[in-house]
């Protein structure tokens, strides 16, 4: 019986990001970043489940990587799209280029399941950091209304093209996972993790994408100054 709980969780996860897809169509941002959030709780406890429980499958990593497309590639995607639908832009096919984001997470994905390098750290952005950054942009710009004001949608494709880039870019990024304790060897976790909870404070939920974006910043501070700090 225990070997099918983390598929169970996995599933939720998948489900998690059905949901939020479904509220992002409906322009509800708050609602669908929500659900991102449960679904990459879920994507978390999942992984730990299957290392505590000792019941990891190959079964179990497929179904993850589904689960994630769907959770952090289309639902963000859908996020943009549906934010994108509320410029008004002469050229009707604008919008469905977000979906260019969904096919670079299912290629980030798959590079993923078959790269050995990145058991400390990663390599190119997690989709679940993409997916977050953008859920919470989007909903921190509909409350502030300046970008729908200036009606720059081309500033959000800008940015969505590089965020392709760096899902399947060779650039190693720090995973917050410790061999030890102290502070040599961890001192770019350290420093991230002491930013988190003040731009949290600060810039509420568009700080998780100011978050997100330090941590990419902060990745390549790593790799210029030492590339052993990331590992």
């Amino acid at each position: 019986m225990k070997k099918h709980i983390p598929n169970t969780i996995t599933c939720c996860n998948l489900i998690s990001g059905c949901i939020a897809t479904y509220f992002a169509f409906l322009g509800q941002y708050p609602m669908a970043l929500l659900f991102i959030v449960i679904g990459a709780v879920f994507d978390f406890f999942d992984g730990m489940s299957a290392r505590l429980l000792h019941v990891s499958s190959p079964i179990g990593k497929e179904l993850d990587s589904l689960a994630d497309c769907i959770t952090f590639g289309f639902a963000p995607s859908a996020i943009v799209f549906s934010y994108l639908c509320t410029f008004h832009i002469h050229w009707p096919f604008i919008p469905f280029l977000a979906f260019i984001m969904a096919a670079f997470s299912a290629l980030r994905l798959a590079k993923f399941n078959l790269d050995e390098r990145q058991a400390m750290g990663f390599i190119g952005l997690p989709t679940p950091a993409n997916a977050l950054f953008w859920g919470s942009l989007i909903v921190g710009l509909e409350e502030s209304g300046s970008f729908v004001a200036a009606n720059n949608w081309w500033a959000i494709l800008l940015m969505l093209f590089y965020s392709c880039y760096l899902l399947i870019a060779e650039i190693p990024m720090f995973a917050l996972k410790f061999k030890t304790w102290g502070w040599k060897g961890n001192e770019i976790k350290y420093i991230f993790i002491a930013t988190c909870i003040p731009l949290l404070l600060f810039f509420d939920i568009s700080g998780i994408a100011i978050i997100i974006a330090w941590y990419v910043a902060l990745s390549l501070i790593a790799n210029r100054l030492s590339p052993t700090l990331h590992s």
